[in-house]
């Protein structure tokens, strides 16, 4: 067992994110460092979206962390084998020695973020240290559980946040300034670059300001699950004790944060309507979709809001009948909880007014694309639901308390890219 760069046990405080020795693409083995990187597992949901990741490069990530094998057991086998015939060929090498990799993201829109990829000691929810503010599927973490087994690694980071701005963040943007290990642009234009922090003093002050903090998840949350299963399933001291993690300090890098629109399969946008007649006010908008989206985000200053789409016009749903909230909503719930608007279109419009039960994958698709959405929606003759995003410091408020969010509530980003450094467990 190699527990290289991984501190002695002492009485952790806070984060402490550790060194390892990092998995990257040989450039001059694959076609390009974007041709083999893929959005998060997650993210890849479309069987044309994988084809054209796993047509890009034969050495595509996605044939990692998505094999395509028939039966469970195969595609591990599958995902294990590739990796190993990767090291072996050369195509992924171990860098010579443990380090923080900082990385980078930034698009022509403005976009900027800039976070810490190390390896984070796995914690329980009790200490309060890491904070999820959605529920799992247990389905889902048993799957991940059993690739991570059988690859014996950590093969895309999660998303975590932490707000410090102190001497971590220093030292990112400090080593920002040195030319990178490796620079690529992914076609959703974005720009990646990845440094290596190898210095030992610079590792020990990450480490000491990180000590004071918490983090949220972002994104990953059944990624850190896992973690969390495997870590209880090895006796400590493991390299289990540890899982990859992106650390991005949103007190100088805030994340976007963007709403999880939902489409109502079989729901005809005039049935939907004449279902919430008298339980909300609603108004008919024959206007732009960004005109839309301005006039709910007015709305939802003001109360839970919801715009309807899928007829050709956009119709804003606000101000719902107090007697529905009431009837609908769990009482034994924090307040910001229970005014959240994906509770109200849970408790209450999806379960009491259109009856759809929101994991029936055959009722309810969950979309991050707005335009997307409202596209596919007037295709079918359906619903789309479009909602206001949540802020940040309400979701940590309630991940704080211990409160988990309905599903899909929010999309932060950006996410990392899978594929431009990767942690073996073995080395």
């Amino acid at each position: 067992m190699n527990t290289a760069g991984h501190p002695e046990a002492t009485a952790p405080r806070g984060l402490e994110l550790t060194p390892f020795r990092g998995l990257r693409y040989d450039p001059d083995r694959v076609g390009s460092l974007a041709a083999v990187t893929s959005p998060p597992y997650d993210v890849v949901v479309r069987p044309d979206g994988l084809h054209q990741l796993q047509d890009a490069d034969p050495y595509n990530i996605v044939r990692l962390i998505l094999p395509q094998a028939t039966t469970p057991s195969a595609r591990n086998e599958q995902a294990a084998d590739a990796l190993r015939r990767w090291l072996a060929e050369g195509v992924l090498t171990a860098d010579p020695e443990p380090a923080l990799y900082v990385y980078e993201q930034r698009h022509a829109d403005g976009m900027l973020q800039r976070g810490l990829i190390g390896t984070l000691r796995v914690s329980d929810p009790a200490e309060g240290i890491v904070l999820p503010h959605e529920d799992v599927i247990e389905p889902v973490v048993a799957e991940r559980a059993a690739l991570m087994r059988a690859t014996y690694a950590n093969l895309e980071p999660l998303l975590l946040t932490y707000r410090g701005n102190g001497t971590a963040a220093e030292i990112v943007d400090r080593t920002a300034e040195r030319p990178p290990l490796l620079a690529t642009t992914t076609e959703d234009g974005y720009h990646h670059r990845l440094w290596a922090i190898t210095d030992l003093a610079d590792q020990a002050l990450v480490r000491a300001d990180l000590a004071h903090h918490q983090a949220l998840i972002a994104d990953g949350h059944h990624r850190w699950a896992t973690y969390r299963r495997l870590r209880a399933a090895h006796p400590s001291p493991s390299p289990w004790d540890h899982g990859l993690v992106l650390l991005v300090d949103t007190a100088r890098y805030p994340l976007r944060v963007r709403a999880i629109h939902r489409l109502l399969h079989g729901l005809p946008v005039a049935e939907a309507l004449t279902a919430v007649q008298d339980l909300f006010r609603v108004r008919h908008l024959r206007v732009s979709l960004p005109e839309a989206l301005d006039a709910l985000a007015d709305a939802a200053c003001a109360g839970n809001a919801f715009l309807l789409a899928g007829d050709g016009t956009f119709h804003l749903l606000d101000r719902p009948d107090p007697a529905l909230l009431a009837r609908t909503i769990p009482r034994d719930r924090p307040q910001a909880w229970r005014t959240l608007d994906a509770t109200v279109l849970h408790a209450a419009l999806l379960a009491h007014v259109w009856h759809i039960p929101e994991d029936d994958p055959t009722r309810i698709a969950y979309i991050h694309d707005t335009a997307a959405t409202v596209r596919k929606a007037e295709r079918g003759g359906t619903t789309a639901v479009l909602l206001h995003p949540v802020r940040e410091e309400v979701v940590r408020d309630l991940a704080r308390q211990g409160i988990t969010m309905p599903r899909k509530s929010t999309s932060f980003g950006p996410k990392p890219a899978s594929g431009l450094v990767l942690r073996a467990l073995d080395v």
